[in-house]
């Protein structure tokens, strides 16, 4: 068991880094504009659910062998830097081919991705997101006590899963209601752009720290 202040002070670090924009956020942001609330809400579960299967890992001791295995770990990296610049690439080219179209509507809301395709980019996101198993080992330890339990560690790791869920979620809900002039096509355009390069920069990122290890 953890005392009252140590589970207050995990939740104020855990909620500052949720509240931190990154590849998650973005990609929430451009499966809402890409569908509705639905496939936001979808992207952030997988997130969420990514995060899940790293709590456990990280509660079983399986993270700490996986960080101990260089060649696995390096190769979770550039997959988790692949997805991440492919995603970026197809939203860039996107801005590209909507050049031409006019200030109108761009797509009708829940045209393009099912919320199960949003769900499982998500989870692929979170899950090939290697920093996740150096963050949950950090994180989650010093909150555990000296002698942390198997139920305490998956208890605050599941914590942290579902403080990003209801965060996400509340983005989604956020960019639909602004969706009508978001999807208007020059600011979708901008948007997806904007978005695109993020997602691609984050993977260059985390690709180039991974060889550079």
């Amino acid at each position: 068991m953890i005392g009252l202040g140590q589970y207050l002070a995990f939740l104020g670090v855990s909620l500052l880094v949720i509240c931190t924009p990154g590849q998650d956020t973005a990609l929430t942001i451009r499966n809402t504009l890409l569908g509705d609330r639905g496939t936001g809400s979808a992207t952030a579960l997988g997130v969420s659910a990514g995060q899940a299967t790293w709590t456990v890992a990280t509660s079983a001791g399986l993270a700490v062998v996986l960080m101990a295995s260089a060649p696995l770990f390096l190769a979770i990296r550039l997959a988790g830097a692949a997805y991440l610049v492919y995603l970026g690439a197809r939203s860039v080219l996107k801005a590209i081919r909507r050049r031409g179209a006019s200030n109108e509507l761009a797509t009708p809301p829940g045209s393009h991705l099912s919320s199960r395709s949003a769900f499982v980019q998500g989870f692929l996101s979170n899950l090939s997101n290697a920093k996740m198993v150096a963050f949950f080992i950090s994180l989650l330890p010093p909150f555990a006590g000296p002698h942390p339990s198997f139920l305490v560690l998956l208890g605050l790791g599941l914590n942290f899963s579902l403080l990003t869920l209801a965060w996400l979620v509340g983005y989604a809900f956020a960019v639909e209601r602004m969706g009508r002039w978001l999807r208007r096509s020059l600011i979708r355009r901008a948007l997806d752009g904007i978005l695109g390069a993020v997602l691609v920069a984050l993977g260059v990122r985390v690709g180039a720290e991974a060889i550079a290890r």
